[in-house]
């Protein structure tokens, strides 16, 4: 299982509705067929880093992975979730799968699609704060 973890802060002047639509967006891809379990809420973290909601999901193995990342619904959502986004944070992700070279594929997996779609890495690119943890 890989579980992978979004935490992140809305930008200034983001209305109620535009938050809720927001979630709503990452509540639909939470729920692709590649995804074993989910959570989409508040981050309970500290409050210190400015951080304000949360997105989890577990995926089975690299197949599942690769399925997630190219997902319909994934593609369509991230349009609509990621020009509300000021800060976000990536990982830590969390396996246990003993694969000691997980990491780095994981990362390629990354890089590939930032290759095969770029117009997802700008738009990607366009948040303010984006670091891996």
């Amino acid at each position: 299982m890989i579980v992978h973890q979004l935490r992140f802060k809305f930008r200034d002047g983001v209305t109620e509705q535009e938050l809720e639509s927001a979630l709503a967006v990452l509540r639909r891809t939470a729920a692709v067929d590649s995804v074993e379990f989910a959570v989409v809420g508040q981050h309970l973290g500290d409050a210190g880093e400015g951080l304000t909601h949360a997105y989890c999901v577990g995926l089975a193995d690299l197949d599942a992975v690769r399925r997630y990342m190219d997902d319909p619904v994934h593609l369509a959502g991230d349009p609509e979730l990621i020009p509300h986004l000021d800060t976000l944070v990536i990982g830590p992700d969390t396996s246990d799968d003993p694969d000691p070279e997980l990491g780095a594929k994981l990362g390629a997996l990354h890089e590939d699609k930032l290759a095969r779609y770029p117009e997802w890495a700008a738009l990607m690119a366009s948040i303010p704060q984006v670091r891996m943890a």
